[in-house]
């Protein structure tokens, strides 16, 4: 959805030289590259072409690649027994795809207790233990990720937010990737909300906005959550948990600690933490 809401602002992007690619042109390309090369340096010519290819004739300032599965895909989140253990090395592979130029990295995080559901479903699979290796969902830590993320990437910026936040931000987040100027009117910012709102709800939250243009990010944001509260759709904001062992006490001690997690990253000097 990343994507497809930038995609939108093409036009107006491109003539500020900020580059979206369509996926198709670079998800099958960029994990080839990264696994063949796994950071060392490409020659100039390699590199050239791998530019050329992405930009189709664009003149480009900035760059932005969207894709889950960057890191690794759902199959191997838990491959070193740890939450996104290949981040180390992962991380590094596309930072060096164009060396010379600068790379920042943004990152959503999620509750490991609708997390793990998630991405097992994503990985199509029902067996739990074999699928997290025995890795309780009690020591997942995001931090440890962003850490590996800065240690081994030391120039990089980082830009990290909740999932769970995401349809109160959208805009915000929209605005942060593209680094686009404020005075560029971005579509796509309703589009998280849009998906999870009746479409009743959704019509009566542009009608009010329209007539009460909200005096800044902050107040917009509790209209959104306003508007949310009132008209979302039944079961888009709740998720069913079915995993062994998993009692409501378990996932609430999964959550406590998860939220004692973002407490710390957002206090991680280097992270720009978007929060609502």
């Amino acid at each position: 959805m990343l994507i497809r809401s930038l995609l939108k602002n093409g036009d107006d992007l491109n003539q500020r030289k900020i580059i979206v690619p369509r996926p198709r042109r670079y998800r099958t390309l960029l994990g080839e590259v990264t696994q063949k090369y796994r950071g060392d340096p490409m020659p100039d010519d390699v590199q050239q072409d791998l530019f050329d290819r992405l930009m189709m004739g664009y003149a480009a300032e900035r760059v932005i690649f969207g894709f889950e599965n960057f890191l690794c895909p759902p199959q191997k989140i838990f491959e070193y027994q740890k939450l996104y253990g290949k981040t180390y090395f992962r991380s590094t592979w596309l930072r060096y795809l164009f060396p010379e130029n600068p790379c920042e990295f943004f990152l959503a995080i999620r509750n490991p207790a609708t997390f793990v559901p998630a991405a097992m479903r994503a990985a199509d699979t029902t067996d739990y233990a074999g699928y997290t290796k025995g890795v309780d969902p009690r020591q997942m830590r995001w931090s440890e990720v962003i850490s590996a993320l800065m240690e081994n990437n030391p120039d990089c910026p980082i830009t990290v937010w909740c999932n769970e936040d995401t349809p109160l931000i959208w805009p915000t987040v929209l605005r942060e990737i593209s680094d686009a100027d404020d005075d560029i009117q971005l579509s796509g910012e309703f589009d998280v909300l849009r998906s999870i709102m009746t479409e009743d709800g959704f019509a009566r939250m542009e009608s009010y906005l329209a007539n009460h243009v909200p005096p800044n990010e902050i107040q917009r944001r509790r209209v959104f959550a306003a508007f949310l509260d009132k008209f979302a759709i039944s079961g888009e904001l709740e998720e069913d948990i079915d995993l062994p062992g998993w009692t409501p006490e378990f996932v609430n001690e999964v959550t406590a600690l998860y939220d004692d997690d973002v407490y710390k990253i957002e206090r991680m000097p280097g992270v720009n933490f978007i929060t609502t």
